[in-house]
C-alpha cells in the first residue's frame, strides 16, 4: 500500500437506483412523479445573465416562500441541495455525541452511510415483523434519532402519536423525521415543532413535486436548530443552491393547485394498481407513499426484477436481509402501470 493512501477516508459509499440511459423504459425504481412540473415552473422567466454572480447564500427567496406556505417564520426553514444534502448536513450539526444514533434497521440506506463517514456511532433497531417502528426500541440513552416517515423502503407510516412517543423519550437530543413520502400520507408531524424544540422535519420537491432533477430539500424546526445548519453550511459552501432552482422552486411552491391535483392523480392509481397486485398473488404492507413494497406469494422478486428489466421495466429491488423478496415499485402513470401489470400476468402465469 502507498503510504498516503493509510490517510484516505474509506466508506461503503449509498448506492442510487439505476438511471437506465435508454429513454425508451418504464422507470419505476426511484420513485420520482411521473408528472411534469407545474406550468408555472415549466414557463418561469429566467434571467440568465444572473448565472454570472453567486445565488444568494441565504436562498431567500425560496426561504420566504416555503415558511409562508407552511405557516411558519422564515428562521424555521432551512433549504439545501436536495434533502440528502439537508440531511448530511443535520448529521454532521446534531450528531457529536459518543453515544450511538438510533435509526431502523430497514430504512433509507444513506443513515449508515452518513454515520460512518462522520464516524458516529449508530445503532439499529429491528422493525417488527410487520415493518412497523416500535417506539419502545428509543427509550435508551443515545446521541440522536432519525427515521423516515412514512419509511422507505418499506412504505409504512408511523402513526402521529408514536412520533410523539418518540419525542417524549428522547427530549435531550436532537429527532430527525425524514418526510420525503409524507404529501402521500395521512400526517406530517410538522404540527409538533412548536412543542418539541428538539425535531427536525425535513423534506424534499423530488418526489410529489416532480423536481428531483433540481436538487431541492429543505429542513423546518425551532430556530436555534436551523441557525446551527445555517452555521455548518455556510462553513462548508455557501454559494450550495444554484439560481434556477431558487426560481422554479418558489413558483413550485405557488402553484398549491397543481401540486395537490398530482398528488391525487398519484393515489387513485396506487389504489388501482394494488387491488391488481393482490390479484396476482402479491402481498404488501399498507402503502402511504408513492410505492408499494411487494412480495408475491410464489415466484421470487429477484426473478421478477431481472426479468422485469429485460422487458424494458425497472423495479428495484434490495439484495438485503429480510427484505430480498420484496420490490419496491413506483407509481408512475395509468399507463405505465397497466403494461407493467400485463407484464406481470404473462410471467407468473409462465414461471415454473
Amino acid at each position: 500500500m502507498k503510504e498516503w493512501m493509510k490517510n484516505v477516508r474509506t466508506v461503503e459509499p449509498y448506492v442510487p437506483g439505476e438511471q437506465p440511459k435508454d429513454a425508451n423504459v418504464i422507470k419505476l425504481n426511484t420513485n420520482e412523479n411521473p408528472y411534469p412540473p407545474s406550468d408555472k415552473v415549466l414557463n418561469a422567466k429566467l434571467d440568465l445573465e444572473k448565472l454570472r454572480i453567486y445565488p444568494d447564500p441565504e436562498v431567500s427567496a425560496l426561504v420566504e416562500e416555503l415558511a409562508k406556505y407552511h405557516g411558519l417564520n422564515n428562521d424555521q426553514v432551512f433549504v439545501g441541495v436536495g434533502s440528502d444534502d439537508v440531511l448530511a448536513m443535520a448529521f454532521l450539526t446534531f450528531f457529536n455525541s459518543e453515544k450511538p444514533i438510533f435509526f431502523p434497521d430497514i430504512t433509507y440506506s444513506f443513515y449508515d452511510v452518513w454515520a460512518d463517514l462522520y464516524r458516529i456511532p449508530y445503532v439499529t433497531k429491528a422493525l417488527d415483523d410487520g415493518f412497523n417502528i416500535k417506539p419502545e426500541d428509543y427509550k435508551e440513552a443515545n446521541g440522536g434519532v432519525v427515521f423516515p416517515n412514512p419509511n422507505a423502503p418499506t412504505c409504512v407510516y408511523l402513526p402521529i402519536d408514536k412520533v410523539r412517543e418518540i419525542l417524549d423519550n428522547n427530549r435531550d437530543v436532537v429527532v430527525i423525521v425524514d418526510e420525503a413520502y409524507v404529501d402521500y400520507a395521512p400526517e406530517s408531524a410538522l404540527s409538533l415543532i412548536d412543542e418539541y424544540d428538539n425535531l427536525l422535519v425535513v423534506r424534499t420537491f423530488s418526489k410529489s413535486r416532480s423536481m428531483a432533477g433540481m436538487r431541492i430539500g429543505y429542513a423546518m424546526g425551532n430556530p436555534e436548530l436551523i441557525k446551527a445548519l445555517n452555521a455548518v453550511k455556510f462553513s462548508f459552501n455557501s454559494y450550495t443552491m444554484n439560481y434556477s432552482s431558487i426560481v422554479l422552486g418558489v413558483e413550485s411552491v405557488r402553484d398549491d393547485a397543481y401540486f395537490k391535483e398530482m398528488i391525487q392523480k398519484v393515489k387513485n392509481t396506487r389504489e388501482w394498481f394494488c387491488k391488481e397486485l393482490t390479484r396476482l398473488g402479491f402481498s404488501y404492507p399498507e402503502t402511504h407513499t408513492n410505492f408499494v413494497f411487494a412480495s408475491h406469494k410464489s415466484v421470487p422478486a429477484k426473478a421478477i426484477f431481472e426479468a422485469a428489466k429485460e422487458n424494458h421495466i425497472y423495479v428495484r429491488y434490495f439484495n438485503k436481509p429480510r427484505i430480498d423478496n420484496y420490490l419496491r415499485i413506483t407509481i408512475g402513470t395509468d399507463e405505465q402501470m397497466k403494461t407493467l401489470v400485463e407484464f406481470l400476468e404473462k410471467f407468473i402465469d409462465n414461471y415454473s
